[in-house]
């Protein structure tokens, strides 16, 4: 719980970084911190947790070529959409895993629990609707990198992405809420018929 609260904290780093040496030097500058931070926070994940994992490494080599790209270009905003991409790409990862399997949120909780596991209905209807909830902030994070100020860009992948999505977890659940009343009552209506047809 400790290490993972440090790399919750640790993920705001490279962009307060980031955001304060565009604001007091050259994009040139700020994004050679913003990969100096990438490499620190690598560094530290696999020091701390002793291995890197894939999301980790594909947001680390994402950096290295915008980064590559905003000094070739000399513009910043190819750095900026990290965020960006890596939503768009998680949140069509989580859609193809729903539509074509048994969904990644429901084959991580059966390897950690295989005796209390939730109806599989129910997961990957959240798995599908945070697919999507990716795929739109990837988007949205394009949009803002591209028309808006870095303090802006730095709030929603920040602080701006949690609120986000505490809003979706809040309406998440009534969504399952009602979806567990309605198998409840359709389980106990095929119930009674069948106790009636066995009648």
């Amino acid at each position: 719980m400790n290490v993972s609260k440090n790399f919750f904290l640790l993920s705001f780093f490279p962009a307060l970084v980031y955001w304060y040496l565009e604001n007091n030097y050259s994009f040139k500058v700020a994004i050679t911190g913003g990969l100096i931070c990438a490499i620190v926070e690598l560094l530290l994940e696999k020091k701390f947790t002793g291995h890197l994992h894939q999301m980790s490494k594909l947001n680390f080599y994402l950096i290295i070529f915008l980064g590559f790209l905003s000094f070739l270009g000399e513009e910043g905003f190819w750095f900026k959409l990290q965020p960006a991409i890596t939503g768009v790409v998680i949140g069509v990862y989580l859609l193809w895993k729903v539509k074509y399997s048994d969904g990644l949120f429901y084959e991580m909780i059966v390897s950690f629990n295989e005796k209390k596991v939730p109806p599989k209905e129910i997961i990957n209807t959240m798995e599908y609707h945070s697919s999507f909830l990716f795929i739109s902030y990837g988007v949205f994070m394009g949009f803002i990198a591209y028309l808006t100020t870095t303090e802006t860009w730095l709030f929603f992948k920040t602080i701006g992405f949690y609120i986000i999505f505490i809003l979706f977890m809040g309406i998440e659940v009534i969504i399952i809420r009602f979806k567990i009343n309605k198998m409840i009552k359709f389980q106990s209506k095929r119930e009674v018929l069948q106790r009636f047809n066995q009648k």
